[in-house]
């Protein structure tokens, strides 16, 4: 059966060698490697999973070990959440991850800090640092209210019972830009 398959294969390509003249392969493998070449230099164009996988790659090269760790708790807790749901994680999602590591580590580091054990929050704290840098520019307290005030002018929110149409509305603006409890609390008083 395996023989056969190779004998196939290989009249196949013949075949197909007969049809093309080697001037075209050769322009076709050209263009080939000329579209490879413009996608692997967009580097713009990347996820935010693909620039902490590269920046994971980078830290090993350094041999930057605390950066390498930080980086691959993210990774691992990127992987878990994608083979849970069985979903591709898109940047809003790994974002959402980003914040709740962050959450994490800031209530540890309170936690370190009042059991003394400063090393292990000096740790906690370096984390927060390398996952922070994959946050977006946050938002100032200005840029929150005009954002606010566009949310409760679309929704036409008028008490607490409008407060979820609102947040529902913020909440994909504000992801990793702004503290969602900090903004909840604006939303209370506004509303309230």
């Amino acid at each position: 059966m395996k023989h056969a398959l190779a004998v196939y294969n290989e009249t196949a390509v013949h075949a197909i060698l007969r049809l093309f003249n080697w001037a075209n392969i050769r322009l076709a493998l050209s263009w080939q490697h000329l579209c490879l070449a413009l996608i692997s230099t967009k580097d713009n164009d990347m996820t935010l999973k693909q620039t902490i996988t590269e920046d994971m790659k980078t830290a090993m090269r350094a041999k930057d070990a605390p950066r390498l760790s930080a980086i691959r708790l993210l990774l691992a807790a990127i992987k878990q959440r994608e083979v849970d749901e069985r979903i591709e994680m898109d940047d809003e999602q790994v974002l959402t991850i980003i914040e709740k590591m962050l959450k994490q580590r800031r209530d540890s580091i309170s936690q370190y800090a009042s059991a003394g054990r400063q090393d292990l929050a000096d740790v906690e704290q370096f984390e927060i640092t390398v996952l922070q840098t994959y946050l977006p520019q946050p938002l100032t307290d200005a840029e929150v209210d005009a954002l606010l005030e566009q949310a409760i002018q679309a929704t036409g929110a008028a008490g607490m019972k409008d407060m979820g149409k609102v947040m529902s509305i913020l909440k994909p603006q504000i992801t990793g830009r702004a503290d969602a409890g900090k903004v909840s609390a604006l939303v209370k008083s506004r509303l309230g």
